[in-house]
C-alpha cells in the first residue's frame, strides 16, 4: 500500500459573523485557498487528480456543489474535477482521509482536501429549519431515539452533566483557549499558516486580514461569568464553545511518486485515519471512543502522541476527552482552539490540520492527532507523523 503525505497546507484566518470576511462569496473564499495551497506546492494545478471539499450548510450561495464551483473560480484548469462532501463538523477531516485513501489505493496521485464555510452568508441550520413543512428526522427516527430533533447543544449540556463539569470548569477551559490563541497570534505562530485575503471595510478603505478575528485578547472570568447560560438550568454559554465564524483550509496529499516526479516535500505523512459512530443523541462524545479505537489499532499509547488537537465545539467535548484518555493537558490545543479560533464548519477539519501539522514543525515534535465531533454522533481521527 503506497504513503499518502501532506506536502502543503494552507488557512484562511477566522473571520467573525459579519466581520472581516463577511463581503466574500464562499465560493470565492474557497477559490482563494486553492489558489494558495497550490502556489504554495509549486505544482502545476493541471497535475492535481482531484479535489474533495467539505461543506456543511449546503443552501444558498453554498449549494450546486461549491467545490466545483471553486474550482471553476479559481486558477485551476477546468479539467480539475471536484465534489463536495458533508461529514457535518467533520467534513474537512473526512476530505483529508477520502484524499489519503485514493493515494494509498494507487488511484490518484495528488488530491486537494478543502473546506470552506461563510457562516455569515449561509447561516448554519438554514437547510433544515422546522417550518418549511419537512423535517430530516422522520417519524421513525425520533420514535427510536425518543427525540423529535437532535442537538448539539443538549448534547453539550449532557456530557458536562455526565463528567461533572460546572460553569466556573467549562470557563476556565474557554478563558484558557483565549489566551494560548493570543499568546500563539502575538508570537506569530500562525503566520506560516495563514493565507491572506484582501478585503474592503465598512468605509471602503482596502485591508488584508490575516490575524483570527474572534480572539478576545483582554477577557477575564469575570467577563466570561456575566455570559448568558445556552439553556436554562445548564453550564455551557458562548464563551464555552466555538464562535461563529467565516473561513477556509486545504490540505495537499502526494503518492511517494509524485512526491519525486514533482519535487514535493512532504511536511508529515499520514498515520492512521479512523471514523466511528455511536449516540446520536449525546451527539459529541464519540471523539473519546475513536480514540480508544485508534490506539487499539495502532498500538500506540496517548502518551505516545506529542500534540493533540480536538475540535472546541463546546469546552465540555475536549474536557470530557481529557478525563477519558487520561491524556497530558499540556499537549492538547496548544495554540488555542475553537472557543478563541472559531469553528467555519466544513473548514475546521482541514483548518486543524494546518495548525497540527505547524505546530509539530515549529516545535520539533514527532506524532500528532486531531480528532472532531461531528453531528449524529460520528468522529474522525487522524494520526500523523511530522517529516
Amino acid at each position: 500500500m503506497s504513503e499518502a503525505y501532506i506536502v502543503a497546507t494552507a488557512r484562511t484566518a477566522g473571520g467573525k459573523r459579519n466581520g472581516r470576511l463577511a463581503g466574500w462569496h464562499p465560493v470565492d473564499l474557497g477559490a482563494h485557498i486553492l489558489n494558495a495551497i497550490v502556489e504554495r506546492s509549486g505544482i502545476d494545478p493541471a497535475a492535481i487528480d482531484d479535489v474533495i471539499m467539505g461543506c456543511v450548510t449546503q443552501a444558498g450561495e453554498q449549494s450546486n456543489q461549491i467545490g466545483r464551483n471553486a474550482v471553476l473560480a479559481s486558477n485551476l484548469p477546468q479539467s480539475v474535477p471536484a465534489v463536495t462532501i458533508d461529514r457535518q463538523c467533520g467534513s474537512s477531516q473526512q476530505s483529508i482521509h477520502f484524499a489519503a485513501q485514493a493515494i494509498m489505493a494507487g488511484v490518484q496521485d495528488i488530491v486537494i482536501a478543502a473546506g470552506v464555510e461563510s457562516m455569515t452568508r449561509t447561516p448554519m441550520g438554514i437547510n433544515i429549519i422546522p417550518g418549511g413543512g419537512f423535517t430530516p428526522w422522520p417519524e421513525s427516527i425520533q420514535k427510536k431515539f425518543g427525540v423529535q430533533m437532535f442537538s448539539q447543544f443538549m448534547g453539550a449540556e449532557m456530557i458536562a452533566k455526565k463528567y461533572g463539569f460546572t460553569r466556573e470548569a467549562c470557563d476556565a477551559f474557554g478563558l484558557a483557549s483565549q489566551h494560548k490563541a493570543a499568546a500563539a497570534t502575538q508570537a506569530g505562530a500562525f503566520d506560516k499558516e495563514i493565507v491572506p485575503v484582501p478585503i474592503t471595510l465598512p468605509d471602503g478603505k482596502s485591508a488584508i486580514h490575516d490575524k483570527d478575528e474572534g480572539i478576545r485578547y483582554d477577557v477575564s472570568m469575570e467577563g466570561m461569568a456575566g455570559v448568558k447560560l445556552m439553556m436554562e438550568g445548564g453550564v455551557m454559554t458562548a464563551a464555552s464553545a466555538s464562535q461563529v465564524t467565516d473561513g477556509s483550509a486545504a490540505v495537499m496529499l502526494a503518492s511517494a511518486a509524485a512526491v519525486k516526479a514533482h519535487n514535493l516535500t512532504p511536511l508529515a505523512r499520514i498515520h492512521n485515519m479512523t471514523v466511528t459512530a455511536g449516540d446520536p443523541v449525546v451527539m459529541l462524545e464519540e471523539p473519546l471512543f475513536a480514540t480508544d479505537k485508534a490506539m487499539k489499532k495502532t498500538g500506540m499509547s496517548i502518551n505516545d502522541i506529542d500534540l493533540f488537537e480536538v475540535n472546541e465545539a463546546f469546552a465540555s467535548v475536549p474536557m470530557a476527552w481529557l478525563e477519558h484518555t487520561k491524556a497530558d493537558p499540556a499537549r492538547l490545543n496548544v495554540n488555542g482552539g475553537a472557543i478563541a479560533l472559531g469553528h467555519p464548519l466544513g473548514g475546521s477539519g482541514a483548518k486543524l490540520m494546518t495548525t497540527l501539522v505547524n505546530a509539530l514543525h515549529a516545535r520539533g515534535l514527532r506524532y500528532g492527532l486531531q480528532t472532531m465531533c461531528e453531528g449524529g454522533g460520528i468522529a474522525n481521527l487522524t494520526i500523523v507523523e511530522k517529516l
